[in-house]
């Protein structure tokens, strides 16, 4: 009696734990009691969907083609706050697009580094964009603290400047990603620290300024990025990102050797989310990338008007 007693305690047991670590199976926009569709929306190569929107002048009229990738945590819906001056002037066109799990977009379960770049090459194809890249701008671009050929005096120190929580919570993505919805919503330790609520302790003072200032969205439209599920949008984001990378960055070659285009990539000094020091050491030994450090610059310093039109504009000129 007592064995079986203790063989149903130990079922009952493991059957918590696989619950609290097996991630909800997401709630499909168009699927059976997931959320509506609403938005335009292609079909890849997989039979996935890709949800996006556009803005500036129409693609018949456009000098420029701009395809925008959103961030942690974003969506096609985020407002880019270029000039309507700029827009007129240079003739833009620009393309914002859920990226997988995201908003309206399908997830993607195989999601990887690579799989980003091929949305939105198929993204392009799909409305006609072009095939021919002319420039990249890099705006604070996600960092992985294990990237191979980064001495530890770069990612160790650059890993050690964010808050503790940070470090464990990206330790167990990378090491243990099995474990990572239950860290991502327990609540005995704290996980991420830019989803808690103190913006002080992950954003600096100009960011709080400018966060002041943007267009607050709706609460619909915040939870409507991650609508099909925190897992398959903000989780694999994370876990995607410090996983093993099918490629190593330093290896990285030249898309234009021929000069007929340009690679930018910008970062706050102040950037309290993306460490200064690991993206500083990226483009001095890929010096084919043009590295602009802003000084008093946070993490969102393109959503001011004057810096995200300065960016543009060096990336078109």
């Amino acid at each position: 009696m007592f064995g079986q007693v203790v063989l149903a305690f130990a079922a009952v047991v493991l059957g918590c734990v696989y619950k609290a670590i097996k991630p909800p199976p997401p709630k499909v926009c168009g699927s059976p009691g997931g959320p509506p569709v609403s938005s335009r929306r292609i079909k890849l190569s997989d039979g996935r969907h890709l949800s996006y929107r556009e803005a500036g002048v129409s693609k018949d009229e456009a000098k420029h083609k701009i395809i925008v990738v959103h961030g942690f945590a974003g969506s096609k819906d985020q407002i880019l706050p270029v000039s309507r001056e700029l827009v007129a002037e240079l003739k833009l066109y620009l393309l914002f697009y859920d990226r997988a799990g995201y908003g309206e977009s399908d997830p993607y379960p195989e999601r990887s580094v690579k799989s980003e770049a091929y949305d939105i090459q198929e993204l392009a194809d799909a409305l006609q964009l072009g095939s021919k890249l002319a420039g990249v701008s890099l705006v604070v671009p996600f960092v992985n603290f294990w990237w191979p050929g980064f001495p530890d005096y770069v990612s160790g120190k650059s890993f050690r400047m964010l808050p503790v929580q940070d470090q464990w919570t990206f330790r167990v993505a990378r090491y243990a990603p099995w474990l990572f919805y239950w860290w991502m919503t327990q609540r005995w330790f704290p996980s991420l620290s830019l989803l808690s609520s103190e913006p002080s302790s992950v954003f600096s003072q100009q960011d709080l300024e400018i966060m002041k200032n943007m267009p607050q969205a709706s609460q619909a439209a915040k939870a409507k990025i991650r609508q099909q599920g925190d897992y398959e949008s903000l989780h694999r984001d994370i876990m995607v990102g410090f996983g093993r990378w099918e490629f190593d960055v330093l290896d990285l070659k030249d898309p234009f050797p021929g000069n007929e285009g340009s690679v930018h990539l910008w970062q706050g000094y102040e950037d309290k989310i993306i460490p200064f020091p690991m993206n500083r050491f990226l483009s001095k030994n890929l010096q084919w990338i043009k590295y602009h450090e802003v000084p008093d610059g946070g993490h969102m310093f393109i959503f001011e008007q004057s810096m995200c039109d300065c960016i543009l504009r060096e990336l078109l000129f």
